[in-house]
């Protein structure tokens, strides 16, 4: 019987051991040294005013190695009102990934909602940024960014002070218990990180999404038609960043919110 070790991570298949000490600990890093990041940013309904489409390319990672990969994910901004705090931040509603790797550690061990697909990486023609994403050969989503100039020091500086006490990506983690799902894990928690930016560019931003069918992808399709179906309402300025990342800065660990 395989017995863990409770001062080590395990990933599956746990019976190999718990993870190497360069996978977890120091002189473990989390920094993405190479980083690219188009997002842009839509109002929708009333329920969820603001929706912001992302997509990162991470280039030398830490973690894997000096290897990359891309994902796009999708957030909704949101207020936490817990029974001890309440939260002002975002919440992640899916994330896809090109690399199966970061996709198993974010889902088993911090419960980000992280699916695959194919992301190629962007492309950068005539100041137009875009890119997209599709799974079994059938589009999912398009992303773009044009018109773009670069903020100055004082517009930098005025952006960050709007997002102060605003960084909390949050979303649920949520673990099926074996033949009993009333049983398992269904918990909110934030899941923090840190960027330093080396070019900010602001731009106007435009996604499409594709309606797809059970056939076309037949694990996914049901959340790309709930995300098609949030209405866009206006384009928000949106933006593009390079620079690098940190995704466990010290001092502010993910946990559970209460």
């Amino acid at each position: 019987m395989f017995i863990s070790d409770p001062y080590r991570r395990h990933t599956m298949p746990a019976h190999f051991g718990p993870l190497d000490r360069k996978q977890q600990e120091a002189p473990f890093s989390a920094w993405y040294n190479d980083t690219t990041m188009i997002a842009v940013n839509y109002v929708t309904d009333a329920e969820e005013p603001v929706i912001t489409v992302y997509f990162c390319c991470n280039k030398d990672v830490d973690w894997l190695a000096g290897h990359g990969y891309n994902m796009i994910g999708v957030n909704a901004a949101v207020v936490f009102k817990g029974q001890e705090e309440t939260l002002e931040g975002t919440y992640s509603l899916a994330v896809w990934e090109n690399l199966a790797d970061p996709i198993i550690r974010g889902r088993e061990l911090q419960g980000i909602p992280k699916i695959f697909a194919d992301i190629p990486d962007h492309t950068e023609q005539d100041g137009k940024f875009s890119t997209s994403a599709s799974h079994f050969g059938h589009k999912i989503i398009d992303i773009a960014i044009e018109n773009l100039f670069p903020l100055n020091e004082e517009l930098i500086a005025q952006f960050a002070e709007s997002q102060v006490g605003k960084d909390h990506p949050m979303t649920c983690r949520y673990i099926e218990a074996m033949g009993d799902p009333s049983t398992g894990l269904n918990q909110i928690i934030t899941f923090p990180s840190e960027s330093i930016h080396r070019e900010f560019l602001v731009g106007e931003g435009s996604v499409e999404w594709q309606r797809l069918t059970w056939e076309q992808n037949p694990t996914q399709f049901h959340i790309v038609n709930a995300l098609a179906g949030l209405p866009i309402l206006s384009y928000l300025p949106s933006l593009v960043t390079k620079g690098s990342m940190n995704v466990e800065p010290e001092g502010r660990p993910m946990r559970v919110l209460k």
